[in-house]
């Protein structure tokens, strides 16, 4: 390691005094100008996981869903996935070290992670449509090069696409060529081979309105336009032109407020849906023509996969184990309907991708959303072998039919993370194979009203939970205060869990109507407010 070069470049990447930031389930997040110091250095770690892996790592400079102002990075490891819990670790240590401390914590890490500094290393950049985050890639290459590493640049991408770049490049190009053409490729030959076997005519089943949150998804949706058949009309709105990103737009904003975004006209009926800022997240909505505005989010996304994957299953007569993974914010009628109707496994995790994507590779099929919008669905290497193989020898016409379809879904799913593109186009196939409206689509189940609070604290680590967070072991007595408060409403249920990145405790209810799924709520703010040291003014209902 060269430490003249090290001192030389950290210098130009000053950390600013006293700036301490965790890396997350989402990488670093904060004000876009607190983070030249945390990019440069995540260049130099990116290299030493690259060694340590002997594999290509990728490196996405993005915030999401956040404001404009802000900015953030993640890595991504060598099949796609987020970077290794361990490494969460080094990447806190490495980021928050002061500048004299900088060498002595990458030995440190070398030493603990067995990396071997003279193995070669290659990184894969990507970056979102951010005024900094072109700058910020720049910090990034400083950080490789010091170490001597070869890198990649794409560019602006999304973040899924730079996760599928990276699988690609360590899997030799058997998951799909390592580059945009390749993406828009596999997909959409995916998705006019399953759509050609849908029988559905009528035009109006194939026009989509998409609000891109005036970001990455934009550009990228309009790259691949030349790729889809001519019956997609795909029509983009917020595609960053005129508005700032994410600013009353983005599947965020549509979930969290409950109502469509701005900069997209809505006619009765019709069917749209919005991505998030770096496009991994996906929601539908449509309205209806009483005006009522209705949200299909993660639970009926996956819901809707859910139906047609146990359908193609069971044609092909091969004993696959599927299962959906859920969080504690799932709502309880989708539990309900893919428990007792669908009669598929479900199987509720801790908050965050990692632990969803986690559970989800025990499963030959495994179909992961959060309510949110993220989520993908994995196959097992084996159950995917065996579907190629039926589609190549099977003599059964039906089965082999149902094979292709599967064999087709693996290739437009994105199994390496959630991915509005192809999320969406899974979406749009099923429901024209299918011959589904969105309104039928929503109507599968009615969700129950819930509301989500949150209650600033003086210090959040007061509370833990198990139970997949459905259940708070501490503070004492708040546990039974819960169970006491649900008892008192019909079809309903609360929990409580710390926030991840700041110090407040998130409150989520639901019940039989929206008015005692709000009183259950503020009940249950106010007990967390007394008995987890509650800042500044009770909640107000």
């Amino acid at each position: 390691m060269d430490s003249e070069a090290l001192r030389k470049y950290s210098a130009l990447h000053p950390k600013p005094a006293g700036l301490t930031l965790q890396y997350g389930t989402a990488g670093f997040r904060t004000k876009a100008e607190q983070l030249d110091h945390i990019v440069f250095r995540m260049g130099l770690l990116a290299i030493l996981r690259s060694k340590a892996v002997t594999a290509t790592i990728g490196i996405m400079v993005t915030a999401s869903h956040n404001p404009e102002e802000d900015n953030g990075v993640k890595l991504v490891d060598p099949l796609g996935e987020m970077l290794h819990p361990s490494w969460e670790e080094y990447a806190t240590q490495l980021a928050n070290a002061e500048e004299q401390e900088l060498q002595k914590v990458i030995t440190e890490i070398c030493q603990k992670a067995a990396v071997n500094l003279h193995k070669d290393a290659s990184v894969f950049i990507g970056r979102d449509t951010r005024p900094s985050s072109e700058k910020l890639s720049q910090s990034v290459i400083d950080g490789i090069q010091v170490l001597g590493g070869q890198y990649h640049d794409y560019g602006l991408v999304t973040t899924p696409q730079l996760h599928y770049m990276v699988c690609c490049q360590n899997t030799q190009g058997q998951y799909g060529k390592a580059t945009l053409e390749g993406y828009y490729e596999k997909l959409s030959k995916a998705f006019m081979e399953l759509i050609k076997q849908s029988h559905c005519s009528g035009e109006s089943q194939r026009h989509l309105k998409i609000d891109c949150a005036n970001g990455i998804g934009a550009l990228k949706l309009s790259e691949m336009k030349p790729y889809f058949p001519q019956e997609v009309l795909i029509h983009i709105y917020n595609d960053g032109t005129k508005e700032k990103l994410n600013h009353l737009c983005g599947a965020d904003f549509v979930k969290v407020h409950q109502k469509p975004p701005g900069g997209l006209d809505m006619k009765p009926n019709e069917r749209c849906c919005s991505f998030d800022g770096d496009a991994d997240r996906i929601v539908y909505y449509y309205k209806d023509t009483a005006g009522h505005f209705h949200l299909i989010d993660g639970d009926k996304i996956a819901t809707l996969i859910s139906i047609f994957l146990k359908e193609l299953l069971a044609k092909v007569k091969q004993n696959f184990k599927m299962a959906v993974v859920q969080t504690a914010y799932a709502n309880g009628n989708s539990t309900r309907y893919l428990q007792e109707t669908l009669k598929v496994p479900v199987h509720c995790v801790k908050t965050g991708v990692k632990h969803l994507h986690h559970k989800a590779q025990e499963f030959d099929v495994g179909v992961y959303f959060e309510a949110n919008g993220h989520g993908t669905v994995l196959f097992s290497k084996a159950a995917e072998t065996k579907i190629r193989q039926l589609v190549k020898e099977e003599k059964d016409d039906e089965k082999r039919e149902a094979a292709k379809m599967l064999e087709n879904m693996i290739d437009l799913i994105n199994q390496t993370v959630g991915d509005a593109v192809s999320d969406m186009l899974v979406i749009e196939a099923i429901l024209a194979l299918k011959g589904l409206s969105v309104q039928q689509w929503d109507a599968l189940y009615a969700d129950l009203p819930n509301r989500l609070l949150k209650v600033q604290v003086a210090d959040r680590r007061v509370i833990d939970t198990t139970d997949a967070e459905r259940r708070a072991l501490t503070p004492p007595g708040l546990q039974e205060k819960i169970d006491a408060l649900v008892k008192k409403y019909k079809l309903a249920r609360a929990f409580v869990r710390p926030s991840g990145t700041e110090d407040v405790v998130r409150i989520y209810a639901e019940a039989d109507t929206q008015e005692n799924a709000d009183a259950l709520a503020h009940e249950v703010s106010l007990a967390v407010f007394h008995l987890a040291g509650g800042k500044g003014a009770p909640p107000q209902p």
